[in-house]
């Protein structure tokens, strides 16, 4: 069974964008057959997996509002996943959402029967809450949630949080955290091991047990269009990535 998941916060530079390349990419070099939606009209996750958003001749937004087919879309990486790649047409989705019919179920009826191939489907949500987020949340059986150890960040998950709550209740009943993940970690910075211990105190076992560090090569790998596990595959970066795939194919397994 196909397992969708958003990789969403609102708030940015939490890690959401490098999470879901190098998460995508682990995954895939653990055997997973998986697909990397870019939902983010920046177009971050596109040019971090090495494929040029400005040549590219269509994009998640043919896919998702033109009707065009996924395989025409998709462009594969160097790790053996495969991307539906954005660019800044996607901004025009937004728009075109607002006055759509069943506007937030579109990409769940895109996505319906046509990604069952897959063993994962990450979607990587832009850093708002806008309705492609929404659309997101209604066609993803889980969320993950990046997020750094700041006080301000714990007020940022409180509004996705209530979001995810709406979602359930209006749209999507099955809605689950699939966990929240603590990236730019540093263990010597006193407000990140007390704002970890807050997280783990109210959300238990939904937070992972990996963590990311700050790293400099997992801030290098995405100037080179390369997830970190094939720019430095022995970096504490990459060994964290590859730690949280096993982590995430264990709980599915287990489910």
């Amino acid at each position: 069974m196909t397992r969708i998941i958003a990789v969403a916060n609102q708030k940015g530079g939490v890690g959401k964008t490098t999470t879901s390349v190098n998460l995508a990419a682990s995954l895939a070099l653990s055997d997973a057959h998986v697909l990397l939606i870019d939902l983010d009209p920046q177009g971050n996750a596109t040019m971090g997996c090495g494929v040029d958003k400005h040549a590219v001749t269509h994009t998640v937004y043919d896919w998702l509002m033109r009707g065009e087919p996924l395989a025409a879309v998709v462009k594969r990486c160097p790790t053996g996943f495969e991307i539906l790649p954005a660019n800044g047409d996607l901004t025009a989705a937004e728009v075109e959402l607002m006055t759509a019919e069943r506007r937030e179920q579109r990409l769940k009826a895109v996505l319906t029967g046509a990604v069952d191939r897959y063993d994962f489907v990450l979607i990587d949500c832009p850093p708002s809450l806008n309705m492609l987020t929404i659309n997101a949340l209604v066609a993803s059986q889980s969320v993950l949630i990046p997020m750094q150890c700041e006080y301000y960040a714990l007020e940022g998950l409180s509004a996705l949080l209530d979001t995810i709550e709406g979602v359930r209740a209006r749209s999507n009943p099955s809605l689950a955290i699939e966990g929240i993940l603590r990236t730019m970690y540093d263990p010597r910075n006193s407000l990140t091991r007390d704002v970890s211990r807050q997280l783990i105190k109210f959300f238990g076992e939904k937070v992972f047990r990996t963590v990311i560090p700050r790293n400099v090569r997992l801030a290098e790998a995405p100037s080179h269009g390369l997830p970190v596990v094939l720019y430095d595959r022995l970096s504490r970066g990459a060994v964290a990535y590859m730690a949280l795939a096993g982590e995430l194919k264990r709980s599915v397994v287990g489910a």
